[in-house]
This record gives C-alpha cells, sequence and structure tokens, in this order.
C-alpha cells in the first residue's frame, strides 16, 4: 500500500447476474487511478463457482436456475447479494480498525486498512448488481451514493406492481441512473425513467441528488467490459452474426468507454469527495453519445 496514498473513498461494484467480478475492469482501473479503493464483489451461488483466499470453492446453487419465472429468480439472487454487502461494510470496518478479517489470517498489506476512508462510500453495478446498489443504499446507509448501469428496479418489467422496495421508497442520497433500451409488452423502449415504470416510481420517490443518462446507441452490455472485450475478439475471429451489435449495439466503443469512465469517476468525486462536477450538469460534446433525461 503506497503510503502517499492517503485515506481513500471506498467503492463496491457488484456485476450483472450470472457475471464475475471482474466484468468491469476499465472502470474499475479507472477509479483506482483516481485515488478510490474499489472492491469488487463476486456474486456466490449463481452461474460460476467461486474461489475464497482460503482456498474453499463454493459452487453455483442448483436451485436458482431450477425456478421458473424470471422475477422469482431476480428475486432469490438479489436477496442474497443484497446480505452480502453489509457483511462487507463489517470486513472492511474490521480491516479499517486494524484487525485481519482474513478467513486464514495471513499477513495483509502494510497500511491497507489505514487508507481506507470508509465514511465516504459508494457503490455501483450494471444489470442485477445496479438493482443490488439500489437495495443495498436502501438497507444501509454507510452507502452514501450509488450509481445503477441499465439495471431494472422491479422483479418483472411487464408487472409494474413487482417494484423493488427501494422504488418504493426511493432514497434520500445521490443516485446516478445510465441506460440504454428495454423490452416490454409495448416493444422496445428506452430504459429511463420517462418509459420504465421502476425508473419512474424510483425517480418520483427519491429525494436525493439524480440524474438519468441514456445512450441510444448503446445495448445492455455497453455498460461491461464486454464493450471492448467483444470488440478486439471481433478483430480477429469471425464472430457469431450480429452478435456483437445485440451485445453493445452500435455505439463506438473506445469512446463510450472513455465515456463510462468519466460519469462514473465524476459522480464519485462529486458525491464522495465534494467536488463539484460540471460534466454532470449538462451534456458535454466530449461525451456525443450520452444523452441528459433528467
Amino acid at each position: 500500500m503506497a503510503s502517499r496514498a492517503g485515506r481513500l473513498p471506498v467503492v463496491l461494484y457488484s456485476p450483472g447476474m450470472y457475471n464475475e467480478r471482474t466484468l468491469d475492469t476499465t472502470v474499475v482501473e479507472e477509479l483506482a487511478s483516481h485515488g478510490y479503493a474499489v472492491i469488487t464483489v463476486d456474486p456466490v451461488h449463481e452461474a460460476h463457482a467461486v474461489e475464497f483466499p482460503d482456498g474453499r470453492i463454493i459452487e453455483p446453487a442448483p436451485g436458482l436456475g431450477t425456478i421458473e419465472t424470471g422475477a422469482d429468480r431476480s428475486r432469490a439472487a438479489l436477496e442474497v447479494r443484497v446480505a452480502d454487502i453489509p457483511f462487507v461494510l463489517n470486513q472492511l470496518a474490521v480491516l479499517a480498525r486494524g484487525g485481519n478479517p482474513d478467513a486464514g489470517k495471513r499477513p495483509l498489506p502494510r497500511g491497507l486498512g489505514q487508507a481506507l476512508d470508509l465514511r465516504h462510500t459508494g457503490m455501483f453495478g450494471h444489470s442485477l448488481g445496479g438493482m443490488t446498489t439500489a437495495e443495498a443504499m436502501r438497507v444501509d446507509r454507510r452507502i452514501r451514493a450509488g450509481a445503477n448501469l441499465d439495471g431494472p428496479l422491479g422483479y418483472d418489467w411487464a408487472d409494474p406492481e413487482l417494484l423493488l422496495p427501494v422504488a418504493r421508497t426511493g432514497l434520500d442520497r445521490p443516485f446516478l441512473q445510465m441506460g440504454a433500451w428495454l423490452t416490454g409488452p409495448s416493444g422496445r423502449l428506452p430504459h429511463t425513467h420517462e418509459h420504465s415504470p421502476s425508473w419512474r416510481a424510483m425517480w418520483r420517490n427519491s429525494t436525493g441528488w439524480k440524474r438519468d443518462l441514456w445512450t441510444e446507441a448503446a445495448e445492455h452490455n455497453s455498460f461491461t467490459d464486454y464493450q471492448t472485450v467483444l470488440t478486439g475478439l471481433a478483430e480477429r475471429l469471425t464472430l457469431p452474426q450480429g452478435l456483437l451489435t445485440r451485445m453493445t449495439g452500435t455505439v463506438d466503443p473506445a469512446r463510450f468507454t472513455a465515456s463510462r469512465r468519466a460519469y462514473l469517476t465524476a459522480f464519485f468525486d462529486q458525491h464522495l469527495r465534494g467536488r463539484h462536477q460540471p460534466l454532470l450538469d449538462s451534456p458535454s460534446p466530449l461525451h456525443p453519445d450520452v444523452q441528459f433525461i433528467g
């Protein structure tokens, strides 16, 4: 741990359903380069085995894949994830007090705990990870600011009654939403608070700072490393017809990756460090793909 770094604001990251914690390394590295301690949380019991530092391997839960409806599956996965976040924050608090939460009590990097500024903690996530971010903020006030990358805030888009509790209560702390498209009974619509029932409920019920950003040329996985990884693969391999467009849309991959990094860094700089960021006030010519909805 670099001693000159001082105390670092903490940001947690939660990936989409069935994805691994490494799937937004592009943003994690960007935040770390700006002086954040970024904690990425692997979701256990979903689609891949998770290896813990002591060598234990947690296999996927056989029951999750057998749940018939998507709403019930999301509810079951979200319950586990939201319970994980306060546990992670508690262990970080142990670390910050000079303790060692490592299961095997192995030595940790000198100065690591002292570098964590848990008074300034934020979180972001993609898809189910965005849902996790919102719900974790509802149940744990230690998270001071959160960002949702194209995650619904209801268990079932087709049923507006199946809202997450946080969509009904709203939040009194800063919350950023960045969306692409959603598909429901009425067809394909922009994923914004003007079109999504769950985002609309969250928007109306929240009293904290809020911003809704939309990218027309993006798709759901544009908000992950797939935006750059698939583009790189397509330059060297023949991918299935239409896969790249379905996954990441037609947005320029390098430009949108830079935009995603810029907006998330600006968001946490403003709301965890108290540094006003003009980028969050109005559209920028440097990021022409990003539209301000509210």
